[in-house]
């Protein structure tokens, strides 16, 4: 089939802005926040990842499906899937390819839009709408296929929930524990799952860890009677400040002295926790080239991100127990952060870095280290309670 033979297709934002385009994935209407990535490759890792749960994604790279997608063979680690399905709510493309080539590609990106029934719109000026988003801000849309009209479009958008004050997170995290990595592996890491990508327990797994992903209600009790040597606190959806019972359990993990590593929702869960609010970006920080500098060794790093909030510069660094620890280059928003004093720290955007720089790894490597560090003191004291 070809692209011409596509059935039409609409994109309307909140704010009446219509485009025209080719259907792609499976026909229907979709409707989310919409966003845009800037990654010029790893499409299949972007749609997949949790993190995107309820937005319809806008990819600035003109040419999207040329490679085809790469699906496990029965391990979730395997393949290039960064959750266990696709994660967007619809998707928008310049130009959409069905014609794929690459070793080791197990199908087409149309097959696995249709089979997720996520629809999708191809053909239409994606620097525009990105510089309309990037103008006017992130708001919601909708994508139709199936011939509905405008006035229908528009009820679906004014029924449809704002991203402020929306808690995702429990849609996709695990829904009940399950083991990744060596059985005996040298370190015991509790991922509390707020909608990991994979690429995080493969970096753990090629450390020598064992991981356990917990769901995110999982009592910390709980957590703690698996014995962990360190708790990761993950990626996720939504907005965390609607996440009232997670940030009571970050500090409730915090008492547990362990060390503690928090990756973008888990960052601002962190923050929260400390009573530092976060807040609604315009249009947020989505792509695989952003600069951020450590502050700590004044290194600059090329990072992967993926979110649209972030933590109030201006109180955390007011707040006596925080140490800002990176800054992104471009706005000067935090980054990372530390607890003073503490084996517990944490970043803004994804050192796993799936698609992207592996430029912040080094993450993990600190997270190990503070793990070693700190089992032969809390051997000690268990020996001696």
């Amino acid at each position: 089939m070809l692209i011409s033979q596509r059935p039409k297709a609409v994109l309307l934002l909140q704010d009446g802005t219509r485009f025209e385009g080719r259907a792609i994935g499976a026909r229907g209407t979709c409707v989310g926040e919409i966003c845009f990535n800037t990654g010029m490759t790893g499409y299949q890792e972007i749609i997949t990842d949790p993190s995107y749960t309820g937005q319809i994604m806008v990819m600035a790279s003109p040419h999207i499906g040329n490679y085809g997608v790469k699906e496990g063979a029965g391990d979730q680690l395997e393949g290039e899937h960064e959750g266990p399905r696709i994660s967007i709510a619809g998707l928008v493309v310049k130009k959409f390819s069905e014609v794929w080539s690459r070793p080791g590609s197990t199908g087409s990106l149309e097959e696995l839009l249709q089979q997720a029934g996520i629809a999708g719109i191809s053909d239409i000026d994606t620097r525009k709408l990105v510089r309309h988003i990037r103008d006017h801000g992130a708001q919601n849309a909708v994508i139709d296929s199936s011939g509905l009209p405008d006035q229908d479009l528009r009820a679906q958008l004014d029924r449809a929930p704002v991203m402020a004050g929306l808690e995702l997170a429990s849609r996709v995290s695990a829904k009940q524990a399950y083991d990744e990595g060596p059985a005996n592996g040298a370190w015991r890491v509790a991922l509390v799952d707020f909608g990991t990508k994979l690429n995080t327990v493969r970096c753990l797994v090629e450390r020598n860890c064992t991981v356990r992903i917990f769901p995110m209600g999982t009592a910390v009790k709980e957590i703690m009677a698996w014995n962990p040597d360190g708790i990761l606190l993950s990626n996720g959806p939504g907005d965390p400040a609607a996440m009232a019972d997670a940030i009571s359990k970050v500090r409730e993990v915090l008492e547990t002295g362990l060390p503690v590593f928090g990756i973008c929702l888990g960052h601002q869960l962190l923050a929260l926790s400390q009573g530092v609010r976060t807040l609604k970006m315009h249009h947020g920080h989505r792509g695989i080239n952003h600069p951020v500098r450590n502050l700590v060794s004044g290194r600059d790093e090329v990072t992967s991100q993926n979110h649209g909030f972030v933590v109030d510069p201006d109180q955390a660094a007011q707040h006596p127990a925080l140490l800002v620890t990176h800054r992104h280059l471009n706005d000067g928003s935090i980054a990372g952060i530390q607890l003073k004093g503490r084996p517990v720290f944490s970043v803004q955007h994804h050192p796993e870095a799936g698609p992207g720089p592996f430029d912040s790894r080094y993450l993990f490597d600190r997270f190990v280290e503070e793990m070693k560090a700190h089992k032969p003191l809390r051997k000690s004291r268990l020996e001696h309670a």
